[in-house]
């Protein structure tokens, strides 16, 4: 079957969501990731600060995004030249916001910056507990369609799988742009995978348990390289149905930063 060849298409008042966004409760709502990313791009878009870097990402999830029309508006909450705060909403064309993010940027520094402290930041090994190459491909069997969002993403998982309980860490390159005509870019490849650390890292039965996220908090300390990002996932669950996903965040040379998710937890 032929896949479309991105997540969102242009509309004249925003973006038509593809079947590639389809989440796994619902072939009518989109999984998270997608819009999350579309969200980054447009407050990239409406940034102050050429070629600044985003350092934190905090998202709102007010309810379910359905596959169908969205529309996003932007606002620069703090503006500056070094430090800026951007905040994003998006909603489905009827002024109900479904997602917000807020979003912290910084100017990019290459050169003067102060060394670290002898012997205080000694050098981590690589997050990831196998390669690339080393890992095995993977395919979520839980999704209700054939064509939905685990197709957006080639998965090679180093540890766990999708369909086996417990914590899991994956590697994932893009099968699609996010919206048409347009590359990928590192950052919207990382929030359109990220969404997915509490489902690699499930410790209920899909068949038995719903368990979506509420919001989706990322901090990075530098920005993504690279075409395979990847993430090391780990749910908590609680005894008062609430359950905490959290994951380290990495590219091909190392970590670039941290996830969390607050979950909602209900029997289906």
């Amino acid at each position: 079957m032929e896949l479309p060849s991105a997540l969102y298409v242009r509309t004249a008042e925003g973006f038509e969501a593809t079947a590639l966004t389809i989440g796994p409760w619902d072939p009518g709502l989109q999984h998270a990731g997608p819009p999350a990313a579309l969200l980054a791009r447009e407050v990239e878009r409406a940034s102050g600060i050429d070629g600044g870097q985003t350092v934190r990402l905090n998202y709102d999830i007010f309810g379910p995004v359905p596959v169908g029309p969205v529309r996003i508006s932007t606002i620069v909450v703090r503006p500056g030249r070094r430090i800026e705060l951007v905040e994003a909403v998006l909603d489905a064309g009827d002024d109900r916001p479904l997602m917000r993010l807020s979003a912290w940027r910084m100017r990019t520094r290459t050169e003067g910056l102060p060394a670290a402290v002898p012997g205080s930041a000694p050098v981590a090994p690589h997050p990831a507990p196998a390669g690339v190459q080393e890992s095995a491909p993977g395919e979520a069997a839980f999704f209700r369609s054939e064509v939905a969002y685990h197709k957006a993403l080639e998965w090679r998982f180093a540890s766990g799988s999708f369909n086996s309980p417990g914590p899991a860490a994956a590697w994932t390159r893009p099968e699609c742009t996010l919206v048409d005509g347009e590359p990928m870019s590192p950052l919207q490849h990382l929030l359109v995978m990220t969404d997915a650390a509490s489902g690699i890292s499930a410790v209920l039965d899909w068949n038995s348990a719903t368990f979506a996220n509420v919001d989706l908090s990322v901090a990075l300390h530098r920005p993504p390289r690279g075409e395979w990002l990847g993430m090391d996932a780990t749910t908590v669950l609680g005894d008062s149905g609430a359950a905490q996903c959290s994951a380290v965040l990495f590219d091909g040379d190392g970590a670039i930063g941290r996830s969390t998710q607050s979950l909602f937890v209900e029997p289906r």
